[in-house]
């Protein structure tokens, strides 16, 4: 199944399951109620989340004046994937890392830290930015802002049918003459938003697969992506990153690692796995990824002249 179909498939089951859940436990009006809300939430979420998580992270904007390797790699790509110049942003941490963010490819933004410029080689660098900007053209942030906001109406109905059972019985007593009872409505207001959850990770996977796909076309070769994956996961877990749980999402790795059942409910797919995936595109086996000591100095020098 293409990431593409595991998708839409995703999301349709997520339909499928507001519909159940709402009805079973919220009544159709409680369905409709908490859909909206959680629309208008996370609407305003899509359309001013650039702002707040440059903001959180104290990114700072650059031209090709002051990072012109970076730059110039960006517009090079950017004409590659037909997708309009986004606006480039370092961050001011060690902890190598990277994140597109931007309502549509109109207005994305293209972050990257300071420790990825340090630690990465220019191919490898341009196979992060690569994979940056497969999520502006696959409009990711609208599709993860869907998922959101399915999630999001599982979540309030859930906590509508606890209030619910604790004042006098599900929606469904009224209008179906049945319902689950106190301890019924009690499980599923429990399992409803985890399965929601679990659901809304898968898309969110998915997205990062494809992602790396459509990158490895957009640099022309899946190495470079490959090695900078190998370089980030080992650096990430000695440099570990000042991240929010809600933005971690955004991140080409997931600055948050969990092991066993927590993998159940990541944002992102095992490292492994996607290496393994590009590798495979041709065939290339893992070798010693090259140094690159002139890009570490030009890294820190353009981070002291924006210091400034």
């Amino acid at each position: 199944m293409s990431n593409q179909v595991r998708t839409v498939f995703l999301l349709g089951l997520m339909t499928v399951f507001i519909v159940f859940i709402g009805n079973l436990l919220g009544g159709r009006q409680g369905m409709i109620l908490a859909f909206f809300l959680a629309a208008a939430m996370n609407f305003f979420s899509y359309w001013f989340s650039d702002k707040m998580v440059l903001k959180m992270y104290r990114a700072q904007e650059v031209s090709p004046q002051k990072a012109p390797d970076l730059y110039s790699a960006v517009e090079e790509l950017s004409r590659k994937a037909g997708l309009p110049m986004p606006r480039v942003y370092i961050i001011p941490q060690d902890s190598p890392n990277a994140f597109a963010t931007g309502r549509n490819p109109e207005h994305a933004v293209v972050a990257v830290t300071r420790g990825l410029l340090q630690i990465l080689n220019k191919e490898e660098i341009k196979g992060v930015l690569a994979h940056e900007l497969a999520h502006v053209k696959n409009r990711d942030i609208l599709i993860g802002t869907i998922a959101a906001t399915m999630a999001g109406a599982v979540m309030i109905l859930a906590n509508m049918a606890r209030w619910s059972a604790f004042f006098g019985g599900s929606a469904n007593d009224d209008e179906d003459g049945g319902g689950l009872g106190f301890l019924g409505v009690m499980v599923m207001s429990i399992i409803a938003p985890l399965a929601a959850m679990v659901i809304q990770m898968a898309v969110s996977r998915s997205r990062e697969f494809l992602a790396d796909s459509t990158g490895a076309v957009f640099a022309g070769h899946p190495e470079g992506l490959a090695g900078a994956l190998e370089k980030l996961g080992a650096y990430s877990g000695r440099l570990p990153m000042e991240a929010s749980p809600q933005t971690a999402h955004m991140f080409i790795v997931n600055p948050l690692t969990g092991k066993g059942l927590m993998n159940l409910f990541s944002t992102h797919p095992a490292l492994e796995d996607r290496i393994a995936r590009l590798r495979n595109k041709t065939g290339s086996r893992k070798t010693p990824p090259p140094e690159a000591p002139a890009m570490e100095t030009r890294a820190k020098s353009l981070w002291d002249d924006l210091s400034k």
